[in-house]
């Protein structure tokens, strides 16, 4: 008997696995149909003994305070500045756009930000009513711009033209007239110092959870008792599919190490305009690792696949809110986290969404909640035993 199943080991799961476990001293069962936790932030050695991610770059960063403390409970941190350069008419220049990027560009020696500005003014076109992608971006630096480094980009990533898309994607990256190169500007931009999985392995160590891998929820919740559930995956798929399926763009991901110190001067370079994959990534700038051999990983978008991003359109919204309704009416059941409320979040929003849920579980639900199936049957808080307790049977 548990107090609480959680399905999902990513962040969401996770952080709701130790405060429950931690705060309310329940017992809890969480479930993943991955063999390891930590969802997509899940990192591994490879056979190189390269520290890489699964499922390509996790940059942690945020403006929180409030988060960085909860998380450093678990990990110890290293300083990270993620820097991205993308390929442009055969140059590398660094993205989002800036006065360095101008200036390699075209030949330019802009030396202000006003100089930058005025650039910029002299190639925008007003929109009037800013409604797409498309239109953020030609209206603030131009088509040309927008052609060289946003459409070919997100045709692959979307499999839309940005015409068709919500004026939310682009608008994530900003347009500066600096010479800042940095890819955020968060006040915390930090890396786990020993990985994410290890920062998740601490996260779970606690006696009353217990974990289950390469387990589908739909099994389990036919062989397990449980009184209040805490559901990370996607909405649509709990409620199987009744009002048809929420489009997501998935993604396919080609690892390849070499044996060499490095092979790209930064992180992550894009891709804008030419090849199949949108970007590589090169894991030894973010995790500061010392090695002869290095670990790339090419990013091909696809339509089928792992859902990874909702497709930001009015209609997947409105199919959304469908869905939302019958969330709301669903008895002892929580929904968090990007594919349970089809958002798309960075980590630290996930995170903080988690404990956000956690506060209202604690003002909310009593020590002990619905009866499972139909019995009420008492809390036996500090169930389980052990650190990180995986039952290894569906691993075998």
């Amino acid at each position: 008997m548990y107090d609480w199943l959680i399905v999902g080991a990513g962040f969401a799961g996770s952080v709701l696995a130790e405060r429950i476990a931690n705060e309310r001293r329940q017992s809890v069962l969480v479930v993943d149909r991955r063999p390891h936790i930590a969802g997509n932030a899940y990192d591994r050695y490879d056979d190189a003994g390269v520290l890489m991610h699964q499922y390509g770059p996790h940059i942690f960063h945020t403006n929180s305070d409030a988060i960085v403390d909860y998380l450093s409970r678990f990990t110890e941190w290293r300083p990270y500045e993620h820097r991205v350069l993308a390929r442009i008419d055969d140059k590398l220049v660094p993205i989002p756009i800036n006065r360095t990027t101008l200036n390699a560009l075209y030949d330019l020696d802009l030396k202000t930000d006003e100089e930058a500005d005025a650039f910029l003014q002299s190639r925008a076109e007003p929109v009037e009513e800013i409604r797409t992608s498309e239109d953020v971006v030609v209206s603030k630096v131009g088509r040309e711009l927008y052609e060289k480094f946003f459409r070919g980009y997100t045709r692959k990533q979307w499999g839309l033209d940005p015409s068709e898309l919500d004026k939310s994607v682009t608008a994530r990256v900003p347009t500066r007239t600096n010479t800042d190169d940095r890819y955020f500007t968060d006040t915390h931009q930090i890396m786990p110092k020993h990985g994410y999985t290890r920062m998740f392995e601490r996260m779970l160590a606690h006696p009353n959870i217990k974990i289950m891998l390469d387990a589908d929820f739909r099994d389990v919740r036919e062989t397990t008792a449980f009184r209040r559930l805490i559901y990370t995956g996607p909405i649509d798929e709990y409620f199987e599919f009744r009002f048809g399926k929420l489009p997501y763009r998935s993604l396919r991901f080609e690892h390849k190490s070499l044996a060499q110190e490095t092979f790209q001067p930064v992180a992550t370079v894009n891709y804008p305009m030419t090849e199949a994959y949108t970007r590589i990534t090169e894991y030894k700038h973010l995790t500061g690792q010392t090695s002869p051999n290095t670990t790339i990983t090419y990013e091909y978008p696809s339509a089928t696949g792992d859902p990874y991003y909702p497709v930001p359109r009015p209609e997947n919204q409105e199919l959304y809110r469908r869905y939302q309704a019958l969330a709301i009416a669903e008895e002892n059941v929580h929904f968090v986290g990007r594919l349970a409320t089809y958002r798309y979040y960075n980590m630290d929003q996930v995170v903080g969404q988690a404990l956000a849920e956690f506060r209202r579980i604690q003002e909310n639900v009593p020590a002990w909640t619905a009866p499972p199936n139909g019995k009420r049957v008492e809390s036996e808080a500090g169930a389980g035993a052990g650190a990180v307790e995986i039952d290894r049977r569906v691993l075998s």
